[in-house]
């Protein structure tokens, strides 16, 4: 595995990892995430013959803090920096939380052709409940927007994650401390969003899967989200939270090995 940087236009240095051979998966963490909680589907992802590229967010990990870019568009565009850097196109996006709605971001800029498929993992469109959508966060609404968000969220997992999980994003926790109240901005930027927009236009397949026991997150909302997209599909994880991914590895690799085999 090659532990690589690069600096963003905006000049600040983003850290990822690069390992495997293959067609390329870039994996995307939520917000105040660390890479290292994608380490199942790292390894499943490798093992079946797929590049994966997985990137600390700036402001995350062991990517470079600072105050320039707290904005989903600039995120975006990070992910289009890395992807010109890398020369990669028909990348298949992965993104948990605000990785996914990242995801989003890029498309609305800049279309979905670089990539080949989207999986949003327990990642609501729209983040702020109201009239027209009931499947947002937690119980956001525009009468308690943004100050909620100053609120401590609570566990975001649902089942114990395996050891070797929860030491590496503690040691990578201890080395590189996330700063909540730097990066709120970022947060309410992220929450004030909704990209249904995005998804009545996204001409390649998407895959939304929620945790059945979500703490953020009615998963009803996977298949009323997938079904706003021309080529979407849903699957709700029974005992995951918002991590599904790392709760629930084997039966979430079966479902994503699932999806790519039908793209």
């Amino acid at each position: 595995m090659k532990k690589l940087e690069f600096t963003t236009s905006d000049h600040v240095r983003l850290s990822y990892t690069d390992e495997g051979d293959g067609p390329a998966v870039l994996l995307l963490s939520g917000i105040g995430s660390y890479r290292e909680i994608w380490l199942p589907t790292k390894r499943f992802l490798v093992d079946a013959g797929y590049r994966v590229i997985n990137l600390d967010a700036r402001n995350q990990g062991a990517s470079q803090r600072t105050f320039k870019g707290r904005r989903m568009s600039r995120h975006a565009i990070d992910i289009k920096e890395l992807l010109a850097h890398l020369d990669l196109n028909d990348v298949i996006g992965i993104g948990n939380s605000m990785g996914a709605s990242t995801l989003f971001a890029y498309a609305s800029l800049f279309g979905s052709h670089q990539f080949s498929a989207f999986i949003d993992v327990d990642q609501s469109p729209k983040m702020i409940s109201d009239d027209t959508w009931q499947y947002g966060f937690k119980n956001l609404t525009w009468e308690n927007f943004p100050e909620m968000l100053k609120l401590p969220f609570g566990p975001a997992t649902a089942t114990r994650v395996s050891d070797e999980v929860r030491t590496n994003v503690r040691a990578a926790r201890q080395a590189h401390p996330y700063d909540v109240e730097q990066n709120n901005a970022f947060l309410v930027d992220h929450a004030f969003q909704d990209w249904r927009d995005v998804l009545l236009g996204l001409q390649i397949p998407l895959l939304i899967v929620a945790g059945a026991k979500s703490p953020y997150f009615n998963p009803k909302f996977a298949s009323v989200a997938a079904a706003l997209a021309p080529r979407g599909q849903s699957q709700v994880i029974n005992n995951a939270g918002h991590i599904v991914m790392t709760e629930q590895p084997a039966l979430f690799n079966k479902a994503l090995s699932a999806f790519l085999k039908k793209i």
